[in-house]
């Protein structure tokens, strides 16, 4: 897959760098995130290895995993999780306490599904799911607006001990006369 760079007017979706370990780091150091997350990085060398890591999902194509970075600063991570041959996707993403109120999370979502449903994209895929715990509301809020509807809620599975919400999305069919 090759390097994908999504920009708006004021966020940057890129791929993490390894020069983005210390703010990684600090993000991940926030209770909110251990909180609704499965992400897990604890200090510095285990963010140099988490980033690491993100190349193989990229060398792959199932797991491409971007810094969401707001006016040049990384504030959080989104991710779209490709099955393979299905022409599906799941989006996953958190965002650091300073960019969290600020409709980034929203934004990022968008940005990212816009480029997913893309048919002249890598990606090109017709429907994305966003999967979060039923307990956090701002999650149900950044799926709506960034047009996933509510379809179900899910059963606990693991690592996570509390329901979900599937969000699902589509790829509305262009037709061209």
């Amino acid at each position: 897959m090759t390097t994908v760079v999504l920009r708006s007017t004021d966020l940057t979706l890129r791929p993490w760098e390894p020069g983005d370990a210390s703010a990684l780091a600090a993000l991940a150091d926030d209770e909110e995130v251990r909180r609704w997350t499965s992400h897990r990085v604890a200090g510095l060398q285990d963010a140099v290895r988490w980033i690491a890591t993100q190349e193989a999902g990229w060398k792959s194509g199932k797991r491409l995993s971007f810094a969401i970075l707001m006016t040049g600063r990384v504030v959080g991570h989104i991710v779209l999780k490709q099955s393979g041959s299905e022409a599906r996707g799941e989006v996953g993403y958190w965002t650091g306490a300073s960019a969290r109120g600020l409709g980034v999370a929203s934004r990022a979502v968008e940005l990212l599904t816009t480029w997913a449903f893309d048919p002249r994209t890598e990606a090109g895929l017709s429907r994305l799911e966003l999967i979060h715990n039923a307990g956090n509301p701002a999650s149900c809020r950044v799926a709506q607006k960034a047009g996933y509807t509510l379809e179900s809620v899910l059963p606990p599975r693991a690592p996570h001990e509390a329901e979900g919400h599937l969000h699902a999305r589509e790829r509305r069919a262009v037709h061209l006369s």
